[in-house]
């Protein structure tokens, strides 16, 4: 394994954004250039500016831009071709998004620079009616022919008729080597989306006369799934058999996401799939030697396909690395004005305005549930409890509970910006209520949300509610398919370290350590690993004026978890049903509000850091 890294450069030249920071100097692995090559990225929500408080992924997308661009003059030089896959959740989860009204306004012109070829929706993008329509009259135009949507449909507002959302597939050529490309864009089997979008199951869409006619296109060298679908999933196990059912031979390349993790899935020989990471944090790579093409077979198409895959640590220093520039040679005109717009929508949404100042690093998973450094244990101790309080309901004790993945990104010491509130809990879910629920049951609920999870979990495709989504999406990810028995009694977890061993130049950060059915050498960064740890799927706070036990509370949470406490109170024997019998606690308030206000109050700044 060859692996290098760039001389040092100082942070001025690395910063596309103000503040960003430079990223270290760091091992890497290359990439392995094939004859078709993919450039990826999936559950970005809204962080196009980058990570400015993480070096290892402090590029933005102009920068992004810059990179797809030197990557395809040096691809094609070689008379190689480069496609571009994005695949979902572009929304909610960053102030460059969440802070616009209507939101989204920035991100929109920001996104449509890149030049993409191949697109999907997430199920961000159909939770709400104006995102879904905002995808259907402005993402999908300014990618005409790029966005694929083969199991969504929409109500057009116009016509009241269901149409839709994009193209089910297309069919096209490379532009250098003629390979012939099918091409797919779907969705997981998502039930949550907002009324006036339709997403058909996998399973049923498979059984189209259209899926079926283009499964059955003679003239094909390769067919390619985008979506937004974890790369381990039933959805993507169901299309490759469906695929492989009349197409034996031919290659199939998937890209997935929905789960925030880096992997790869291999189901044969011919077909693979990748997922990119979230955030911004990963490009995905991938190249396969030994297509055909509209020429005949490749000088290597008769041992079938070659696959690569690279999870691209996004920063400069990778960037420089893999297509050979450097500071100087790297950015595009393009790239540069990107990046310039977006300095000046986060100017104009006042995201850099400082709210207060954090003392302590929080963390989502890389310390223990309860523990001073857990984001969740803070939030337990000290927001819920200080802060959710309907006045209007007197003195009565009440027990709030959240789910953790409510909360999307860990907390830096350091200020706390107008952009950290929308990072942290981007969602508009306000709270609810019941009144008199006995407290005893308040508990056999939270027993059975966090720890009988079993009994409330569906693994038949029949679209019910899993308890375990409840929980941050990577970590749903190892409870389906990574953790044994003993690791899922809460012991410590450590990511699988990469084997390949540094040389001294360049310092070793923590950061990804992908295994995946690879292997462990698919991260371009040789890190150190970073221990993650099982939190609940819901925690809890007893807000009370006393400190003895109440004998019943109001039972307030998120709206988000409403159908879930439905469910699992009649395993707790309380025959409550949530969505009919709750009212509005401290109407309007969302988490976002309510995190806000506690920082205001509690994490003053002084003087100094306000300038």
């Amino acid at each position: 394994m060859r692996w290098s890294v760039l001389p040092f450069l100082f942070p001025s030249v690395f910063a596309a954004q103000p503040s960003a920071p430079a990223p270290i100097r760091t091992p890497l692995r290359d990439l392995h250039l094939g004859q078709l090559n993919f450039l990826h990225t999936t559950d970005t929500h809204g962080w196009l500016a980058g990570h400015l408080l993480e070096p290892s992924y402090s590029a933005d997308w102009g920068d992004y831009i810059s990179f797809t661009q030197r990557m395809r003059e040096k691809i094609e030089a070689q008379g190689r071709d480069l496609l571009v896959i994005e695949t979902g959740d572009r929304v909610e989860g960053n102030g460059l998004y969440d802070s616009s009204e209507p939101k989204g306004l920035y991100l929109s012109e920001i996104l449509k620079h890149q030049q993409i070829d191949v697109m999907t929706s997430g199920n961000h993008e159909l939770y709400k009616q104006n995102t879904s329509e905002a995808e259907l009259f402005v993402t999908v135009p300014n990618f005409q022919g790029k966005y694929l949507a083969s199991n969504i449909d929409i109500i057009h507002p116009e016509t009241q008729e269901l149409v839709p959302l994009a193209e089910r597939y297309k069919k096209f050529t490379t532009k250098l080597q003629g390979i012939r490309i099918v091409a797919f864009g779907f969705l997981f089997d998502f039930t949550g989306n907002y009324n006036n979008t339709v997403v058909q199951r996998v399973e049923e869409t498979i059984q189209e006369d259209w899926f079926q006619e283009a499964i059955h296109e003679k003239e094909v060298d390769l067919f390619l799934v985008a979506g937004h679908v974890p790369a381990h999933s039933p959805e993507y196990r169901a299309i490759f058999r469906a695929i492989r059912s009349v197409r034996s031979d031919i290659p199939i390349q998937f890209f997935g996401g929905h789960e925030h993790i880096r992997d790869y899935a291999k189901y044969d020989e011919k077909a693979v799939s990748l997922a990119s990471g979230r955030f911004m944090e990963t490009i995905g790579f991938m190249s396969i030697d030994g297509l055909s093409t509209a020429n005949g077979p490749s000088d290597v198409a008769s041992g079938g396909p070659v696959f690569n895959r690279r999870y691209i640590d996004n920063n400069l220093h990778s960037f420089y690395h893999h297509s050979e520039s450097d500071e100087n040679s790297f950015p595009t005109e393009k790239g540069l004005n990107v990046s310039r717009l977006i300095a000046e929508s986060r100017t104009a949404l006042e995201l850099d305005k400082i709210y207060g100042c954090v003392p302590r690093d929080l963390w989502m998973s890389r310390r223990p549930y309860p523990h001073d450094a857990s984001v969740y244990t803070w939030l337990e101790e000290d927001v819920l409890v200080e802060s959710l309080k309907d006045g209007s309901r007197g003195d009565r004790p009440a027990v709030a509970t959240v789910n953790t993945g409510a909360i999307r990104f860990d907390i830096f010491k350091g200020i706390f910006t107008q952009d950290t509130v929308w990072t942290i809990s981007p969602f508009t879910n306000q709270f609810r209520y019941v009144k008199d629920v006995p407290y005893d049951k308040v508990q056999l609920i939270m027993e059975v949300l966090n720890k009988q999870t079993r009994v409330l979990r569906r693994d038949d495709g029949g679209g019910g509610h899993c308890v375990d989504e409840l929980a941050p999406p990577a970590q749903v990810n190892r409870l389906a398919r990574r953790w044994s028995a003993s690791e899922m009694a809460g012991t410590q977890q450590i990511l699988s370290e990469a084997t390949a061993e540094p040389d001294d130049a360049g310092e070793i950060i923590p950061g990804y350590t992908t295994k995946d059915d690879a292997g462990d050498d698919g991260d371009d960064t040789i890190h150190s690993p970073i221990p993650f740890y099982r939190v609940p799927n819901v925690i809890q706070a007893l807000i009370s004026g006393n400190d003895s036990t109440p004998e019943t509370v109001d039972l307030v949470y998120n709206e988000f978890i409403e159908p879930y406490l439905t469910l699992a109170a009649k395993f707790a024997q309380l025959n409550v049903d949530f969505g009919k019998e709750s009212e509005a606690y401290m109407p309007g308030l969302t988490m976002t509000d309510l995190i806000l206000q506690w920082v205001k109050k509690n994490w003053p700044c002084d003087d100094a850091m306000h300038t």
